[in-house]
């Protein structure tokens, strides 16, 4: 074990990123339960998408070389979707055809209904404008092409990635394995929700708030529930979670010089160092391993452990489930008001941004910042991020904003 000094944020996610490596395990699953599982390997297309040329709009199928203003054109026949128009089309003539529809052979053009004017016994039309060849027309492979790499390896599969796959005729994909991740809480202080509180006792809400970030990350999720403070009991929960999870999550008891019975059993299973990050909520910080279980601790201030799961550990568990790695969405914003920090920690400070009416984004605070107010974090739709040196924010200048990912939504 070690205690180094304060660490800068960037430092303590990277090295997480470095040490932790992707799960390997694969399965197949079918589309319909596919959805946010990531891909193991790339999805490259057997057809072309669409598969032939066909109509972008309800209109008539014409060749261009006779499709001039103010011609007359005879209809023949009609062209719908699953129906194609497949007989003979004579000189100066064309066909109805409806959006979706296969074009016809020997036209390479379509007119919208709403550029001609048919004949009253509705037996032709006439042309209220130039036709060129191509008009309205999706060719073949121009969405996809056989072959094209549709859908790339790391990839968290999102409702267009499964319509997409379906238009491919895709019934199953082979996926990571889920990471099994465990979460408990220790300490006698600490009641489950609809118990009863006792004099210095509250209520145990971070393993609550875990637990549903966690299953918001569609993982595999195992509540360990609450231990008490007792040696035996914590070694014993540790050790089971080595037999089947790929990560264990805990918060509170691993500021660096606490006297933790977490922390001594985290000294017998495995190795684990107690960082100093630089940041703010967040500052005390645990990562290791356990056998083969990567170990996560938390802070117990309920905002820091928030932050610090969203900030720090979302995007390592996110690699360990073999998903590429995204920066998380940032934007500059004007703060409306004077923010106060202090140079030396990143500071995550909870605000609330908007668009003004002429399209500059604003951002302000959401209320307190002490890390052991829930409620703010409730009121504020995202993080002010303030550099590890800056000092103190006046109304007007400019301040990188991170919206809340989906796991605070």
């Amino acid at each position: 074990m070690n205690t180094p000094s304060l660490m800068p944020f960037e430092q303590a996610l990277g090295n997480m990123l470095d040490t932790v490596s992707a799960i390997t395990d694969k399965e197949t699953v079918e589309l319909s339960k596919a959805l946010g599982r990531i891909l193991c390997r790339p999805v490259n297309s057997t057809l072309d998408v669409p598969g032939y040329d066909n109509s972008a709009m309800d209109g008539y199928a014409v060749r261009s070389s006779e499709a001039k203003k103010g011609a007359c054109l005879k209809v023949i026949g009609v062209a719908a979707a699953g129906h194609p128009y497949n007989d003979e089309i004579p000189a100066n003539s064309c066909v109805r055809i409806m959006t979706g529809a296969p074009l016809p052979d020997s036209v390479d053009a379509m007119i919208i209904q709403e550029n001609t004017e048919a004949n009253q016994d509705k037996s032709g039309i006439t042309l209220l404008q130039d036709v060129v060849e191509g008009d309205n027309i999706r060719r073949r492979g121009s969405d996809i092409a056989l072959g094209e790499e549709v859908i790339a390896t790391g990839t968290r599969l999102s409702p267009v990635d499964i319509g997409l796959l379906a238009s491919l005729g895709i019934e199953e994909v082979t996926v990571y394995r889920k990471p099994k991740i465990a979460v408990f809480s220790t300490g006698d202080e600490l009641v489950a929700p609809g118990g009863k509180l006792k004099s210095g006792q509250i209520f145990d809400s971070n393993r609550y708030l875990l637990l549903a970030m966690l299953e918001k990350m569609g993982v595999e999720v195992i509540n360990l529930g609450r231990l008490n403070d007792d040696l035996d009991a914590i070694s014993q929960a540790l050790r089971d979670a080595t037999q089947s999870c790929d990560a264990v999550i805990t918060s509170g008891g691993v500021s660096v010089g606490d006297a933790d019975f977490t922390k001594t059993a985290l000294e017998q299973l495995g190795s684990v160092s107690f960082w100093k990050v630089a940041m703010k909520p967040g500052k005390p910080f645990a990562f290791g391993k356990l056998k083969n279980t990567w170990f996560f601790g938390l802070p117990g201030n309920p905002v820091a452990a928030a932050v610090t799961m969203e900030q720090l550990t979302q995007p390592v568990l996110k690699h360990l489930a073999g998903e590429k790695h995204i920066n998380p969405e940032s934007y500059r914003a004007i703060a409306s008001e004077y923010l106060k920090k202090r140079p030396g920690r990143a500071d995550f400070q909870r605000g609330w941004y908007e668009q003004d009416n002429n399209g500059q984004l604003k951002v302000s605070s959401a209320g307190s910042q002490s890390s052991a107010v829930l409620s703010t974090l409730k009121r504020a739709n995202c993080f002010i991020r303030l550099e590890q040196e800056r000092g103190p924010v006046n109304s007007g200048e400019e301040v990188t904003i991170l919206p809340f990912s989906a796991l605070l939504k």
